[in-house]
């Protein structure tokens, strides 16, 4: 049973103009370093599919779903937001993303897989109920979350955030869930200048001063997330994985290397291991310099899958 990366080439038509930092070349760029770290000899390569209008439904409102779809040009851009636009092939990628994470979901669930990582893009956890925003269209995460409880009847599912960015959209679908426990590490005071009161009991939010570094972002992990995830015992876990927090990202100043990925990911295993049948689904979210990314995320996935090489 091996580890699942999913992908699809629908993810890197979708653009935004050649300087936005939501790049195409961000999934080559992981790809190619999975590739080279041979971490893709160990895993099973599936396509993502399209997600139905029935799986986005159980995270984002009908009439928004088809607010995006009506929005899809067909040439150049339109903008949904300041920082957020769509081309021709946006919506296609973004159902291919929110399809990847059922995907995942299935194949984890099924005994199929034992965890999976999903190399996809627009992002997710800024898309909110009923709004996209900060690159985001559907929750991909979300969907996925839902897909398990409402499907697949799982009681207690667990989402961790570690994306530089607080996931408000996450928060906004989840905050009102009593079967969702969302545990999120952000920096303080930049977009999207939330997340400091947090909207539900279970939401574990720890808002981390700039430049606070890895050994901060530990101690978050180790004396709020883990605690809450163990009162909450769940049965998968997963993960808005953002690597924008790295000190080589202009997005962000956190300060995390590639140590701080893999320690994170080994925390979160180790809880689904002995909660959670070893059930973790990874989405990807930020990290927008393209070699940081793609070693963040190198560290992250050989966590992941279980690989020592």
């Amino acid at each position: 049973m091996l580890p699942a990366y999913i992908s699809h080439p629908d993810c890197v038509k979708h653009e935004m103009g050649p300087m936005h930092p939501e790049s195409p070349d961000r999934i080559g760029a992981i790809h190619d370093m999975l590739l080279i770290k041979g971490l893709l000899d160990c895993m099973q390569t599936c396509e993502a599919p399209l997600a139905t209008e029935q799986q986005l439904a159980q995270a984002h409102s009908i009439p928004y779903i088809h607010s995006i779809a009506s929005m899809s040009p067909t040439e150049g851009y339109v903008r949904v937001d300041p920082d957020t636009m769509m081309n021709r092939y946006t919506y296609q990628a973004a159902l291919r993303a929110a399809g990847a994470a059922v995907l995942a979901t299935d194949l984890v669930i099924a005994g199929k897989a034992s965890t999976a990582f999903c190399n996809v893009r627009p992002p997710g956890h800024h898309a909110e109920y009923a709004a996209a925003g900060g690159f985001c269209f559907f929750n991909n995460v979300a969907v996925g979350i839902r897909h398990a409880l409402n499907v697949h009847g799982l009681a207690r599912v667990a989402l961790v955030d570690f994306d530089v960015h607080h996931g408000n959209g996450s928060e906004d679908i989840f905050h009102a869930d009593e079967r969702v426990l969302m545990c999120s590490i952000f920096e303080d005071n930049i977009y999207p200048f939330s997340g400091n009161q947090p909207r539900g009991k279970n939401m574990v939010n720890v808002a981390l001063p700039s430049r606070s570094g890895g050994e901060a972002f530990r101690a978050a992990v180790t004396d709020k997330w883990l605690p809450a995830l163990e009162a909450f015992k769940p049965e998968m876990i997963f993960i808005s994985a953002g690597f924008d927090g790295h000190r080589e990202d202009d997005m962000g100043n956190l300060g995390l290397v590639e140590a701080d990925y893999a320690w994170v990911t080994q925390r979160i295993v180790e809880v689904a291991r002995y909660h959670a049948k070893g059930r973790v689904v990874s989405c990807l979210e930020g990290g927008y310099e393209l070699s940081p990314l793609a070693r963040g995320v190198a560290a992250h996935v050989k966590v992941l899958i279980g690989v020592d090489r």
